[in-house]
């Protein structure tokens, strides 16, 4: 199997797996706290993840660069997992989904802001209707907004703001920006349970550390797919989440999402894609005009 093949099956593995642990998560959160669930969930990761760290050293660990940037980084992947759990107490499989797959769009939106980087007028159209397919998932009311749907925003915007903090720390390996991030996790999931704690069973217990050998090996298939393959193939099958979502909450939760979450999930993907491509459009077309030669005109 050559390397590409491999890239798109790791990659397929690896949103599988975190289909799978968002249904156990959802499953989860029904019966324990957020706390709970990301505090059993951290243990367990961790506990897999030490023998990745201790291959990179765990001097990397302290000596990381930009620490500033690291720290930020960890309280947005901290502030996005916890408000995933919490919105997945509220809100269906598939809707939830559906605001997560608008932060590369966020993304693209800030990016100008915090960044710095040049956006065109094609790409801010594509950000536009992006927002107007978040607006058609989350059909504005007052009721809209006593629910689980502002929890899903502020936790989709958390996500794109670690996107952004990870696009400049590329010379960190992947073992400790996932350990820092289950740090942070850890760190949530103990304040939140000395608030809301339930009584653990044994099959409660083994489901909830479970959830975190599942988080792991997602992570970790997902990194290792963009290693392997080119950005371009693997990066659109993040989008295989939603006929995912949309079957497990279907199977184990009897949810079968509003036609105007289906439509609004295919406008921000549609957006998200277009967006993909334009940016290593743009990038490619910089990167050529950079390496060609100047010649005297005289």
């Amino acid at each position: 199997m050559d390397r590409a093949t491999l890239g798109i099956l790791m990659m397929l593995v690896g949103i599988f797996l975190f289909m799978a642990n968002d249904a156990l998560g959802k499953f989860l959160v029904e019966t324990y706290s957020v706390g709970q669930v990301l505090l059993l969930r951290s243990v367990a990761a961790l506990i897999i993840l030490l023998p990745l760290v201790w291959r990179v050293g765990f001097r990397s660990l302290v000596k990381v660069e930009r620490p500033g940037q690291q720290i930020l980084r960890t309280i947005f992947a901290t502030a996005e997992v916890t408000a995933f759990y919490a919105a997945l107490a509220y809100l269906p499989l598939a809707a939830t989904l559906s605001y997560w797959l608008a932060a590369p769009i966020f993304v693209a939106a800030l990016a100008p802001l915090l960044l710095g980087e040049t956006v065109g007028l094609r790409r801010w159209t594509a950000i536009l209707i992006g927002f107007g397919g978040v607006l058609i998932v989350l059909q504005p009311s007052a009721e809209t907004f006593s629910g689980g749907a502002p929890i899903a925003i502020f936790g989709s915007l958390a996500f794109a703001l670690m996107m952004l903090t990870t696009r400049s720390l590329r010379e960190t390996p992947d073992s400790v920006l996932v350990f820092w991030q289950t740090v942070g996790a850890l760190a949530a999931g103990i304040v939140l349970s000395l608030v809301a704690w339930t009584p653990l069973t044994v099959a409660g217990f083994l489901a909830l550390s479970f959830l975190g050998v599942v988080a792991l090996a997602a992570h970790l298939c997902v990194t290792r797919a963009f290693k392997l393959g080119d950005a371009a193939t693997i990066a659109p099958l993040q989008y295989t989440m939603l006929p995912w979502a949309t079957l497990f909450g279907f199977l184990f939760f009897d949810e079968f999402p509003k036609w105007t979450t289906l439509l609004g999930a295919f406008v921000i993907i549609g957006s998200g894609l277009f967006i993909f491509f334009r940016e290593r459009q743009v990038a490619k077309r910089e990167a050529t005009i950079a390496e060609t030669p100047l010649t005297p005109s005289g």
